[in-house]
């Protein structure tokens, strides 16, 4: 990779730290789609006796050892969804979150950037364009098997994968002034 490409990977990067940010903190969009549990601090409870100290990710019903046999008959008589259980203690907003998202951002954005300099588009807009393409993959990557498979909201589901969109759309406004369209 050379030098430039990681300049503007890295500049991107922290374009999308920063723009995720203010999504999620001052537009209220991180929190479209998800509920508050009525009669919450009962199931909380129920969770804790049952749950314990045991972090999870727990699907329910569980198929059990009959495995997709019986699973039927259990969702025609049962609930069903996931529930991401961690026991009390769990630290909001911890450090060490926040540089693995920032990190993480920064690894798609130098991707995103290394593709494009890898294509012969010459224009402001195509480039643009090309980064913000990876971030339709990004986000469909997982989001909609999310939705699919597991019934996230739907509208929580648009509201992340549009964020994901304008995530990669802010890397190439940033990046591509950086990088030299390919001879």
């Amino acid at each position: 990779m050379t030098k430039r490409i990681v300049v503007a990977g890295l500049l991107g990067g922290i374009a999308m730290f920063v723009w995720a940010s203010v999504a999620h903190i001052f537009t209220g969009l991180g929190a479209i789609g998800i509920q508050e549990i009525p009669n919450e601090k009962a199931v909380l409870g129920a969770m804790q006796a049952a749950l314990g100290q045991h972090h999870g990710l727990y699907m329910f019903p569980a198929l059990g050892p009959e495995g997709m046999a019986g699973y039927q008959a259990k969702l025609d008589a049962n609930p069903s969804g996931i529930v991401i259980y961690h026991p009390p203690g769990v630290k909001a907003m911890e450090p060490r979150q926040l540089i693995v998202e920032f990190l993480t951002e920064v690894i798609e954005a130098l991707l995103a950037v290394f593709l494009l300099s890898r294509t012969a588009l010459t224009g402001f807009g195509a480039r643009v364009g090309f980064v913000a393409v990876v971030g339709v993959i990004a986000a469909l990557a997982t989001n909609v098997s999310y939705w699919n498979w597991y019934g996230f909201p739907g509208n929580y589901t648009a509201v992340y994968m549009l964020m994901q969109f304008v995530n990669f759309v802010v890397v190439g406004l940033v990046a591509v002034p950086l990088m030299k369209p390919k001879a």
